[in-house]
C-alpha cells in the first residue's frame, strides 16, 4: 500500500519509529531523572520536540565551554603541564578573614546606668 495521504508510509514508519524512540531515550537519559519513559512517550509532539531541543542546546553549550576551557585558557593558576602560571598568581582573590571572636560575655554592650 503506497498511499501517503496521511504522510506516513510503510517505508517511512520504521525510520520514524527509531527516531521517536531515540528521542524518548535522549530525553529520559539526559533529563537526569526528571522524566520517565511513559511521560515522555505520552507528551504532545510539540512539547517533546521542545524539550529535546532545550536539552540538546544545554549539552551543546556545556561541550563548547568544556572545549574552550580545555584549549588554551590562560586564566588558570596551573596549566595543563602542572606548572604554576606566575602571571595569574596575583589575580587570585584574597581569602576572607574572620572578624574578632565575640564571647557571650562580650555580646552585650557594656552600658552603665545611673
Amino acid at each position: 500500500m503506497g498511499l501517503d495521504f496521511f504522510g506516513l508510509t510503510s517505508d517511512l514508519a520504521p525510520e520514524y519509529r527509531i527516531s521517536l524512540f531515540t528521542q524518548i531515550h535522549e530525553i529520559v537519559f539526559h533529563g537526569k531523572g526528571g522524566y520517565d519513559w511513559n511521560t515522555v512517550y505520552e507528551m504532545p509532539r510539540w512539547l517533546r520536540l521542545f524539550t529535546f531541543k532545550k536539552i540538546q542546546e544545554f549539552y551543546n553549550k556545556e561541550a563548547e565551554s568544556y572545549e574552550s576551557a580545555k584549549s588554551g585558557n590562560k586564566n588558570t593558576l596551573v596549566d595543563s603541564s602542572g606548572k604554576v602560571n606566575r602571571e595569574n598568581w596575583g589575580n587570585i582573590p584574597k581569602p576572607i578573614t574572620p572578624g574578632p571572636k565575640i564571647s557571650p560575655s562580650n555580646s552585650k554592650p557594656k552600658v552603665k546606668y545611673k
